[in-house]
This record gives C-alpha cells, sequence and structure tokens, in this order.
C-alpha cells in the first residue's frame, strides 16, 4: 500500500481543493419591460415585471 513520505501542508492542500471552487458571476439579462439589467428567472427589481406580467407593484 502507498504510504506519502512526507507530511502535505495544509496550505498545500487546501490550495488543491480550492482550485476545483471557481465561481462565475451571474448571467446578467435585459428587462423586456424597462430594458435594465437583471438576473435570468427572476422577477425585475425595477419595474416588478416577470414574463411580461407585474408581480411585484413598485412604488
Amino acid at each position: 500500500m502507498a504510504v506519502p513520505k512526507r507530511k502535505i501542508s495544509k496550505a498545500r492542500r487546501d490550495k488543491r481543493r480550492a482550485s476545483n471552487i471557481k465561481m462565475d458571476a451571474p448571467n446578467i439579462i435585459e428587462c423586456p419591460q424597462c430594458h435594465e439589467p437583471n438576473v435570468p428567472h427572476r422577477v425585475c427589481g425595477s419595474c416588478g415585471y416577470y414574463k411580461g406580467k407585474e408581480v411585484v407593484s413598485v412604488k
């Protein structure tokens, strides 16, 4: 059975593990109603519309 010759430091171990956890920026789309930047599949924060219907009334 293979046994490591030297202890792997915590920093080296954590660097290896962190290489798989790269965060991506969320996709940004344009709201079809007010043309503001918006995250897909969410109610628009500026106009309150989702899929062409008013879901939330905005002041």
